[in-house]
């Protein structure tokens, strides 16, 4: 039957199965970990060329042009081949920093110059951010997309956990040069990788297509094209307002609150590694399972899971009971950000993923550090209880933005069927 033909088409092989994937994965995992050997080695050089406000600034550069140019970096992801952009940027990357490696060790890098490197990362960070992003529609089918999603999620963990010992072993051997030249290496190790991903081409355009446009003329259909899709619409809204609302007070809350209960370094330490290891284990659990039931509930009910856990972490006075918390934190929010991600990517059109994935990153990026301060500031004024407590309440706005949604909540996963009968 046609219905039958239609939807056993994609039988693409498990994406943990998968030869292409898997090196795709492997490019991204050491590409992530060249990114954080990176930045461990920007911040000792930053400071031991000055003090700390100077620090802060050089720390800070890179998302300037990351959040100005990220638009950007979308509709080129979909102008061109997604891989090739990925190639371009870690191949830009590389070089940059095997530079900056040879320059730090014939002199004493100065403040400015290492201002220079960050914003400079930070423009091509905004082309390869949308790619990546782009780019798992095109090389698996879409029922192993909350697979991917799993998987890359996994492979974010592996580069903060193993990239700090990384960076600071070669810093401990031969200073910020080493450490620079360690992750130019680890961008240079996910080109061929690179190179031997497959990616599907786009479907031909209809006859009917509108002619070649300009970039911005792209860039506002992109935007168009996400304002009326009755799924990702609400998607990205309900992210950027979880993101401002729980991100914030789950990272520079933490450490407030840690401080407030006396708990010092290691109960600090504890909180965070559980909020890690219950993320970790969502993503593992996806890239496993690779399919959920009641996708949109699921992705409601996980948001309201971490609301709850983030008033509960205000109000708990014990250590034991907040790194509990924080595990399930870890967990319902990966399950958020991971079921948001997949229904996302499957929804889209390939052709406007760049674009879509560009949106959803300058929310992200730009509103959440926005946040940062208000909620210090806030806790200095009331306390850590009630601006926990607030933000907590506050991300139930965007729990009312899914539950809203009649699309949203009857969303579903692409599911893997067996091959018809013949």
């Amino acid at each position: 039957m046609p219905t039958t033909t239609a939807i056993a088409a994609p039988l693409t092989p498990p994406a943990h199965r998968d030869g292409n994937v898997l090196r795709w994965l492997g490019a991204y995992t050491a590409s992530l970990v060249g990114d954080s050997v990176y930045f461990l080695a920007l911040g000792w050089s930053a400071q031991r060329a000055a003090g700390p406000t100077e620090v802060g600034l050089v720390m800070a550069a890179g998302g300037v042009p990351r959040a100005v140019l990220m638009l950007g970096g979308g509709v080129l992801a979909d102008r061109l081949d997604p891989r090739r952009v990925i190639l371009g940027s870690d191949t830009l990357r590389c070089l940059l920093i095997l530079a900056v490696a040879a320059a730090v060790a014939l002199t004493t890098p100065t403040i400015w110059l290492l201002v220079a490197v960050a914003l400079v990362f930070g423009a091509v960070d905004a082309l390869f951010v949308p790619a990546v992003g782009a780019l798992p529609p095109r090389i698996t089918g879409p029922d192993q997309l909350a697979r991917v999603t799993g998987l890359r999620s996994l492979a974010m963990r592996v580069g903060q956990i193993a990239g700090p010992p990384l960076g600071g072993l070669a810093m401990g051997l031969g200073g910020p040069a080493a450490a620079f030249t360690t992750a130019g290496v680890l961008f240079a190790l996910s080109l061929p990788l690179l190179l031997t991903v497959r990616v599907r081409p786009l479907p031909a355009p209809t006859e009917d297509a509108p002619a070649r446009r300009t970039p911005r003329e792209d860039l506002l259909d992109g935007l168009r094209y996400l304002r009326r899709h009755r799924l990702i619409s609400p998607l990205v809204l309900a992210g950027a307002v979880a993101e401002l609302c729980l991100n914030s007070v789950l990272n520079v809350g933490m450490v407030l609150l840690n401080a407030e209960r006396g708990w010092g370094a290691s109960g600090y330490g504890w909180i965070v590694s559980a909020f890690g290891a219950g993320a970790a284990a969502s993503a593992a659990l996806l890239a496993i399972v690779g399919w959920l039931p009641r996708a949109g509930l699921m992705l409601s009910g996980s948001l309201l899971v971490t609301s709850a856990a983030a008033v509960g972490l205000g109000l708990v006075p014990d250590l034991w009971a907040a790194v509990a918390l924080a595990a399930l934190a870890g967990l319902s929010a990966g399950v958020f950000g991971s079921l948001d991600n997949t229904l996302i990517q499957t929804a889209s059109d390939p052709a406007y993923l760049g674009r879509v994935t560009s949106v959803v990153m300058v929310t992200m990026l730009g509103l959440s550090p926005l946040a940062y301060p208000l909620v210090g500031a806030a806790i200095a004024i009331w306390g850590v209880t009630p601006v926990f407590t607030a933000c907590g309440a506050s991300a139930t706005l965007a729990l009312l933005v899914l539950l809203g949604s009649p699309t949203l909540r009857r969303a579903e996963l692409p599911r893997r069927r067996p091959a018809p009968a013949e």
